[in-house]
């Protein structure tokens, strides 16, 4: 609290000062030969202000710890008790704070025991569906020739789709937890995607999509694990939304600040009113409502908000009805390409 608003506060004061100080001019007017009392009646009122300024100032001086207790209070959000009280004004104000904040901290010890046990129980059933899962694709592999081909396609692009999203659901529960999470190496960024690439195959052949990797190569400083969560996002995105017989093509271009992973498709492309939100979390956009196979509004979230944690640069450009241009940028490391 800054000097000036605490005379402000103080303005019911000045006020009582100034209608006792007319009191006295007016009783001393009607008092007969006091007339010439009015130049020292002046200086007893500058005097008085003085003072009261004076006594103002010495309580603020005083009361200036306490202020600053409830400011820090206020920027930490609860976090810290207040131990600055003087006067028995202060000492109750201060034992409510207290008691608010030791409230504010049972309360979010609760909240995250609560969140804990729902992320503990997320993970391991995670890890346990993952099983009935892989059971069920080698049942189906079993009996492949023994149901119609595209009843096998079907299915099998149905389990494919359960474990993406169960995919989804793990990296979004480990992404408050990246950083017990990941390893920082050099990898060949081919070497990172074509996995990807082989792993959706199916739906290539399925929509006749054309794919075209550069020749170009090159090595970046990463996490391999994230950032094949993050290119699957990004691929299956331009495959949900490129048409049958349509091209996707992907590029590795060295620059001067880095590398640049580019994803291209010649799809249906982003309404320019939604390509500034679709990293939002939850927002699924126009063609994600039009799709056959509705948008959950996370895979790009997470893949933004995972870029963003290992320093790499996710930008999207689109046009539409001509296609779009989802761009993931590794920035050059200077200490590490130092000349020795």
């Amino acid at each position: 609290m800054t000097f000036f608003k605490y005379l402000k506060d103080r303005l019911l004061v000045f006020v009582g000062w100034a209608l006792l100080s007319l009191l006295l001019v007016f009783m001393i007017w009607l008092t007969p030969g006091l007339q010439g009392f009015w130049e020292n009646l002046s200086y007893l009122l500058i005097l008085q202000l003085f003072l009261l300024f004076l006594f103002f100032t010495i309580d603020y001086q005083r009361r200036k710890k306490w202020f600053k207790a409830f400011d820090e209070q206020e920027e930490s959000h609860l976090q810290h008790f207040v131990a600055a009280a003087t006067t028995n004004e202060e000492q109750l104000l201060q034992e409510y704070v207290n008691r608010q904040v030791r409230e504010h901290h049972l309360t979010m010890e609760q909240l995250l025991d609560s969140q804990k046990d729902q992320k503990d129980y997320m993970d391991s059933w995670i890890h346990e569906i993952k099983v009935p899962l892989a059971a069920v694709d080698l049942i189906l592999n079993s009996i492949e020739f023994d149901i119609p081909d595209d009843k096998f396609v079907l299915l099998q692009n149905e389990i494919q789709q359960i474990d993406e999203y169960v995919e989804q659901i793990l990296y979004y529960s480990r992404s408050d937890e990246f950083v017990n999470d990941y390893l920082i190496q050099e990898y060949s960024l081919k070497k990172i995607i074509q996995p990807i690439i082989r792993s959706q195959a199916n739906y290539f052949i399925q929509k006749n999509l054309q794919l075209t990797l550069s020749e170009e190569d090159a090595k970046v400083l990463t996490d391999a694990k994230w950032i094949e969560f993050i290119f699957r996002q990004l691929l299956s995105n331009a495959i949900k939304y490129t048409p049958n017989h349509g091209e996707i093509s992907i590029t590795i271009a060295v620059r001067r600040g880095g590398v640049a992973l580019s994803l291209q498709d010649n799809g249906i492309g982003i309404p320019p009113e939604d390509l500034g939100r679709i990293f939002d979390k939850g927002f699924t956009g126009e063609n994600g409502r039009k799709a056959q196979q509705h948008s959950t509004g996370l895979g790009l979230y997470l893949a933004k908000r995972l870029a963003e944690k290992l320093g790499v640069g996710l930008t999207a450009e689109s046009t539409m009805n001509e296609g779009t241009t989802m761009t993931l940028f590794f920035p050059r490391l200077d200490y590490y390409h130092e000349e020795r």
